[in-house]
């Protein structure tokens, strides 16, 4: 019971990642605080998962809404948040340089990278209070290496990641811990059915190429799953990872190797 007597606060929640890696943080004894733009989705996935849920909406780019969200974390569960999970993001429109509006690049940033910095500043005075605490921040593939037609996205992705390694450093003698995933290309998510669809107007092929091309550049041979992100996102939130912090951990098949 990796999570027992947690509270586990994760963003970006009613995707299918962050649903599942709830689902994993109460299958292992915690509690979740989930949080994402529409409550009404939000609400579903409590009753589901029941009494070891609660939710609030936020847009995680406006600093009071975030707040409200750890207040009332805080309010149903008690003042301990003893790990954040920051899963919220998006791709924005993708195409050639010239083409992306200063919109979109700025949506993409907000969200990304605002967001997340957003609630890791209100957690972190509560996690220093308490003595401890696990960050996990969602970076991607793109952020490592970057991806044509997403300069937008891959950017982000790549200052969510120098976000991490320099709270690490920040706040490892907190006993607090700071790590990101870097997943690739995930099937049945959201980011990848917006990918997809970019790629596929951008480059005039049917889907079913695209994923063709996209799994062959995969050393083993397929896309992630859902669950592939989702364990590697909480053994990193939890004590089997008691002496990582800094890292930015590749789940792509072998396609990302640094």
């Amino acid at each position: 019971m990796e999570f027992s007597n947690k509270v586990v606060l994760i963003t970006g929640a009613t995707g299918t990642i962050g649903q599942g890696i709830a689902q994993r943080v109460i299958e292992e004894d915690g509690k979740v605080f989930l949080t994402d733009l529409d409550q009404s989705k939000l609400n579903t996935i409590v009753a589901q998962f029941g009494t070891n849920s609660r939710a609030l909406a936020a847009d995680c780019t406006k600093a009071e809404q975030v707040n409200a969200v750890i207040k009332s974390c805080q309010k149903e569960f008690g003042t301990n948040i003893d790990v954040l999970i920051n899963v919220a993001g998006v791709t924005g429109k993708g195409g050639k340089i010239e083409e992306i509006s200063e919109e979109t690049w700025d949506f993409v940033f907000a969200v990304n990278v605002k967001g997340t910095f957003l609630f890791i500043k209100e957690v972190m005075p509560i996690m220093k209070s308490q003595g401890h605490g696990s960050i996990v921040n969602f970076s991607s593939k793109s952020g490592k290496t970057g991806s044509a037609l997403m300069s937008a996205y891959s950017s982000a992705k790549g200052a969510v990641i120098t976000l991490t390694q320099a709270l690490a450093y920040e706040v490892a003698k907190q006993n607090i811990r700071v790590n990101c995933v870097c997943p690739g290309i995930t099937e049945a998510t959201g980011v990848w059915n917006n990918v997809s669809a970019d790629y596929v107007d951008n480059m005039k092929m049917p889907h079913e190429e695209i994923v063709k091309i996209f799994t062959t550049k995969v050393p083993m041979g397929r896309l992630a799953a859902i669950e592939d992100v989702v364990n590697v996102t909480c053994f990193l939130a939890g004590n089997r990872a008691a002496y990582m912090t800094g890292q930015a951990i590749n789940i792509t098949g072998g396609r990302e190797m640094h």
